[in-house]
């Protein structure tokens, strides 16, 4: 996919310590060469197929299509992945890869928890053992996801340097491997990072743009007019849009984290906002929410695997040369979004994933009934019940809260 080793257009590259040097180029090794095995594909689909349920529906939310009055809504269902989320598919994909390089411990970053619980999965099914690096502050609205974590083996550190998010895991998760780089592999959860993770992460994410190409033909008989996905990171929107990059009659649509509103600057909007700018950080060069300085900015967002400060360089590629368009939304309106994609289909998208059901029902209406739209809902919503249950003022889930709490306290 890079045109040059590393490199999509201006964006990323491979910039890290040189005492890294040996394992990353042993790390590129194997996976070229697993890319280039047909056996090894087929080998990577077999084991999603037996133990995480693909190929995913693809379903027709008639309901949703019904209430909008404009094109058809279908939604890929990656909330019906192993784990809930379409984070599994990297994981496993890369964990293969950890048996071929004979390594017996993994680390990795996470912010919403969904690849913490990806990654400490995979390390359980393989026999790995297993560190995971989460900030402070998402350790606290994704405790259910940090309680899997732990039950599956894993050794969950909180990080509290920095602002105690996704940025600040992923370079404790980079100190780790520095020192552990004999023994260990960083499972990075998307595609950013240092070469080759963006077009690694990508390809095995493209099982869901394959799977969602074939499965809209079969039902419809043509392509979609939009696919819409949620970007944090960029894996599952790389995942979902690598199905139809070719195809320039489908316009790809990324929706990021709006947060309280781009006015605010609390948000996470790096390609869709004019806050961004071009740096190097964290081993890639890419847009960054970063000050004059080069000095990272805070951000906020409702979801927390949508906070991260760089965006995925080959997603900024497709910015550049206009393959992509990128919108955001802000917390009121995903929260919005979610109750109604709740109440009117009966799906329950992650607060990630309900990003895109907002840029998605934006524009909707504004199209006509023979035209298609794709909704990747790229995880489930279980994980996100204390932050929707607190954004929507739920009286008897804070009652049930201060119930519980008084139990503990009892006992």
């Amino acid at each position: 996919m890079a045109a040059h080793k590393g490199y999509f257009g201006e964006f990323g590259g491979q910039f890290l310590p040189e005492i890294l040097h040996a394992t990353i180029t042993g790390l590129e090794q194997v996976f070229e060469t697993a890319k280039h095995d047909p056996g090894f594909w087929k080998e990577y689909e077999t084991l999603m197929q037996n133990y995480s349920c693909r190929p995913t529906p693809l379903t027709f939310a008639e309901n949703l299509t019904k209430y909008f009055n404009g094109a058809q809504i279908w939604v890929k269902r990656e909330d019906l992945n192993h784990t809930g989320s379409h984070k599994l598919n990297n994981v496993m994909g890369q964990g293969l890869l950890v048996k071929r390089m004979k390594k017996t411990r993994v680390i990795a970053e996470t912010g919403a928890g969904q690849h913490g619980v990806a990654t400490a999965t995979m390390a359980a099914k393989f026999g790995f053992e297993c560190t995971i690096y989460m900030g402070e502050v998402d350790v606290l609205r994704q405790r259910p996801n940090v309680f899997w974590m732990e039950r599956l083996g894993a050794t969950v550190v909180p990080v509290k340097t920095g602002s105690r998010i996704l940025k600040d895991a992923i370079n404790e998760a980079l100190r780790d491997w520095v020192g552990n780089m004999d023994t260990t592999h960083y499972v990075l959860g998307t595609a950013c990072g240092a070469h080759p993770f963006p077009e690694m992460v990508t390809w095995f994410q493209s099982i869901v743009g394959i799977e969602t190409k074939k499965q809209i033909l079969e039902a419809t008989g043509k392509l979609p007019d939009r696919v819409y996905a949620c970007v944090g990171g960029g894996s599952n929107a790389m995942g979902i849009f690598s199905g139809f990059l070719k195809d320039t009659a489908v316009e790809c649509v990324g929706i990021e984290a709006g947060g309280r509103g781009i006015a605010t600057g609390e948000h996470a909007t790096r390609l869709a906002s004019p806050d961004a700018s071009i740096g190097v950080s964290q081993g890639y060069k890419t847009f960054f929410l970063q000050d004059d300085d080069g000095q990272m900015k805070e951000t906020h967002s409702v979801a927390a695997g949508l906070d991260y400060v760089g965006v995925s360089p080959i997603l900024s590629h497709l910015k550049e040369t206009g393959r992509v368009r990128f919108e955001s939304a802000t917390d009121a309106e995903v929260i919005t979004a979610l109750s109604l994609a709740v109440k009117k289909e009966g799906l329950i998208p992650a607060l990630e994933s309900s990003h895109a059901f907002a840029g998605a029902f934006r524009e909707v209406s504004q199209m006509a009934p023979e035209q298609i739209i794709i909704i990747n809902q790229s995880g489930r919503g279980d994980k996100d019940i204390f932050t929707i249950a607190d954004a929507l003022h739920d009286p008897k889930w804070r009652d049930y809260i201060k119930d519980k709490a008084g139990e503990y306290n009892a006992s």
